[in-house]
């Protein structure tokens, strides 16, 4: 996958670093051009020096072969609009803002963009936003049998009851986590954007499960 990070700082350079060991391309766009000796003298990616919300600074970094973005700049309203940008003029689906104000953050995560607040941040909460795909396995039995695992949901379960996801799934929501905080469900809980699922299942299963879960819920009516 390609992937734009804005902000060569701390995290975005370790970010950057990260994501091209496990394979990923990766373009890095910062204003300060002397940010990018952060990123050592090994790093293969683009380095682009603009500002991350500009259009053009954008293309020039790969953002329409992307298929995700970070903004992890020091500037909260510069990441969030950055985001914002990624995902309605370019249509990145991943993407991820990291914000130094936890209050914003929930104001942020409804208007559909994940947050990472800086006082959380670790940078696999952050490659679990870009790099969703699947399932993340949590903990395993001694037998290998079951495990826990956070496993990517379509946005088409947004709306429904943890109940009919269980159902549909055949599988044990164990807890969500919800703008930052760890919630244990109800079957009446319902999903909403931004929750991470983390579930019981059988080992065996992980393909059906994924499919299920990327797949949305079953239409009315059978159809």
């Amino acid at each position: 996958m390609h992937i734009v990070i804005m902000g060569c700082g701390r995290v975005g350079s370790a970010l950057a670093q990260t994501l091209e060991e496990q394979g990923h391309t990766v373009a890095v766009i910062d204003q300060d051009p002397t940010a990018f000796r952060r990123l050592g003298s090994s790093f293969g990616g683009r380095r682009v020096t603009g500002v991350g919300f500009d259009q053009d600074t954008l293309r020039e970094a790969g953002i329409e072969e992307a298929g995700a973005f970070a903004a992890v700049s020091s500037g909260d309203n510069s990441n969030i609009i950055a985001a914002r940008v990624a995902r309605e003029m370019f249509g990145i689906e991943n993407v991820a803002a990291r914000i130094y104000d936890p209050r914003r953050a929930e104001v942020y995560q409804r208007l559909g963009i994940p947050t990472v607040a800086t006082v959380r941040w670790t940078a696999d909460q952050m490659l679990r936003r870009l790099l969703p795909s699947g399932a993340e396995p949590l903990w395993r039995d001694p037998t290998g049998g079951v495990q826990l695992a956070e496993v990517h949901t379509s946005p088409a379960w947004v709306g429904h009851r943890i109940s009919r996801l269980q159902d549909e799934t055949g599988v044990r929501v164990a807890f969500l986590t919800r703008l930052g905080e760890a919630i244990l469900p109800s079957s009446q809980t319902v999903l909403q954007e931004g929750d991470l699922v983390h579930v019981m299942m059988r080992t065996d299963e992980i393909d059906r499960v994924e499919a299920a879960f990327a797949k949305g819920p079953e239409q009315e009516g059978g159809h």
